[in-house]
């Protein structure tokens, strides 16, 4: 059985009692997606300018994250992370408008969805 990564597993608080939730927002071939982990790497990305104090802050491996940074980059047409490499205080990213868009997006089908389940949760 595959080993789930670590950014899989945060803790998170219940969308209402006894449902919880987790979500991707997929291509039409199911192959892209974003989902909770990328979306919080890049948050972490955006707060601390780098992707390798993103990885250390959420427990993950520098390959990890630049892997999962090139994925998110694939996912439209515009990068959600631009890479800025080496100079005297070392590499630095941010965070784009185009993924300040997307990051915004998933967060607003996540209240959505949270209000759906606590309206469900409340027709028992």
């Amino acid at each position: 059985m595959p080993r789930k990564s670590r950014q899989n597993r945060l803790p998170g608080e219940p969308y209402a009692p006894g449902i919880n939730l987790r979500f991707w927002l997929v291509d039409d071939h199911s192959n892209r997606y974003l989902g909770v982990g990328k979306v919080r790497l890049m948050e972490a990305i955006d707060e601390l300018g780098s992707i390798s104090s993103a990885a250390r802050s959420m427990g993950m491996s520098y390959k990890r994250a630049w892997s999962l940074v090139e994925e998110v980059n694939q996912l439209e047409a515009q990068p959600y992370v631009v890479k800025e490499v080496g100079g005297a205080g070392g590499g630095h990213a941010r965070i784009t408008e185009q993924g300040r868009a997307a990051i915004a997006r998933y967060h607003q089908l996540e209240a959505d969805l949270r209000a759906f389940l606590a309206q469900r949760a409340q027709q028992k």
